[in-house]
């Protein structure tokens, strides 16, 4: 792993891939930060700045460069975010400083008017759930939540940054569930459609194909030496080889692979492309069912990749692998803390593993949702069903476990995996998927025009131009 990337500068180079057009700078993928949220804010277009009356006087590097609804933004918080974002992606220095830093100063405009509008809606994200969102990123970046906190700070970000870095994004991203997504409506005759065209369409959409991979990780430290990357990449060539020499892979996961999920033999279970990296989808796009691919190398180490199925939702043979989960639910509550939740909760962990209470009773008699009189069964799901935060721990667990406490917007959760199963998809389930699929697109068209709108009804002072 190269940099711990923030969410703040990925969306700088997302603006700048959008409006500047310069070649192969994207936000980036794989592990990081951006990971934590399946969809999170993007920048809308920037609003062009008038030209000042008259050249700047020079002056000391803090000062204000423009007022939003009158709370100020600072040279300094332009200029640290320019240089985070020139750091983190060297496509960025090829981008005219002075353009790149009027992109930042507009991207930091048009948070500042979400976040107050965040304030405004009494949308709030207390301690615990920032605690849950590092612990997410470390493990998407194969580290404990130690070496995370060493790695941001080698980076130049202090802690106290970072986690006002989490905790921005998910207000926003609970801003923008708020008042966009759950307006967005499909219908069974777009879904149903969509499904037709891609059946009859040479060219699948990638979105809708359906794969299923498992992988081995062999870790990179940090700062190793360039013969011991050498070493760990032959290592990684000789387990590969071994995998295509039909030695179970399965198997050699289970005795050779750093990963976490290597209990149960590496496989991530059949989901729709995009929930996987793109560097894997990349890896596997022209290897057969049954294949091995890489070694490949990311941030984390060198994955060797095995193909175990493929399938393209809107054939008759798709399939997926679907979760039975049940969950305990504690609303938010003004009456209870999310710290109190959590620690009952853990409680009631405590108490099934110990033999003295039953999951499904303690959840009849106290989860809070529509769930709790079947004893928090959520029946049988596909991939994609539920929030990112709880569908990130319940794929964490095998059939029996139970997670550790989960906030997400709801509240907070108790997760038990009761079963996984590869089940092909019913027609409903298959219009299910090209819902989500569909919906996920106009999500993004109606809140790039929401962001605009917000940005249009904030009051904004220009002050001062930035300075370097």
């Amino acid at each position: 792993m190269k940099h711990i990337r923030s969410i703040l500068t990925l969306g700088c180079l997302a603006a700048l891939a959008a409006s500047s057009g310069a070649q192969g700078l994207r936000p980036g993928g794989g592990s990081g930060i951006t990971d934590i949220m399946r969809a999170g804010p993007r920048l809308a277009a920037p609003v062009a700045r008038p030209a000042p009356s008259a050249a700047p006087v020079q002056r000391s590097a803090e000062y204000i460069v423009a007022l939003v609804n009158s709370e100020p933004i600072t040279n300094t918080e332009v200029q640290t975010r320019v240089t985070r974002l020139i750091r983190e992606n060297a496509e960025a220095e090829r981008v005219p400083r002075a353009e790149l830093t009027r992109l930042v100063l507009e991207r930091l405009i048009s948070e500042r008017a979400q976040l107050q509008l965040a304030k405004e809606n009494g949308i709030k994200v207390d301690d615990v759930a920032i605690d849950q969102a590092e612990q997410t990123v470390a493990r998407q970046n194969q580290v404990t939540v130690e070496e995370l906190r060493r790695r941001v700070v080698a980076e130049g970000i202090s802690p106290r940054e970072f986690r006002n870095d989490l905790r921005d994004q998910l207000l926003l991203t609970r801003l923008r569930d708020r008042e966009v997504e759950s307006k967005v409506k499909i219908s069974d005759s777009e879904a149903d459609e969509y499904l037709r065209d891609q059946r009859n369409s040479p060219t699948k959409d990638a979105a809708l194909q359906n794969i299923n991979l498992a992988h081995l990780l062999i870790a990179v430290p940090e700062n190793a030496t360039p013969a011991q990357i050498a070493t760990l990449q032959q290592r990684a060539q000789g387990l590969a080889q071994r995998a295509r020499s039909g030695e179970d892979f399965a198997k050699l996961v289970q005795e050779n692979s750093d990963s976490p999920d290597r209990a149960n033999g590496g496989a991530v279970g059949m989901r729709t492309a995009d929930r996987y990296p793109s560097l894997f989808v990349e890896a596997t796009q022209s290897t057969a069912v049954n294949g091995i691919a890489g070694p490949i190398r990311s941030g984390a180490g060198f994955h060797v990749l095995k193909v175990l199925a493929k399938s393209q939702l809107g054939a008759t043979d798709a399939t997926v692998t679907q979760t039975q989960v049940r969950h305990i639910l504690l609303l938010n509550d003004p009456k209870r803390t999310t710290a109190q939740a959590v620690a009952q909760l853990a409680e009631f962990k405590r108490r099934v593993q110990a033999g003295t209470a039953d999951f499904a009773g303690l959840a009849r008699d106290n989860s809070q949702d529509a769930s709790a009189k079947e004893g928090g069964d959520l029946g049988w799901s596909r991939p994609g069903q539920f929030v990112p935060e709880f569908e990130e721990a319940m794929d964490r667990l095998a059939a029996g476990q139970i997670s550790d406490p989960v906030v997400s917007r709801f509240g907070v959760h108790l997760i038990q995996v009761v079963g996984r199963r590869e089940s092909k998809l019913t027609q409903a389930e298959q219009r299910e998927a090209a819902r989500a699929v569909l919906r996920e697109q106009r999500v993004e068209e109606a809140f790039t025009t929401w962001v605009q709108e917000v940005r249009a009804r904030a009051y904004v002072e220009y002050r001062e131009p930035p300075q370097s």
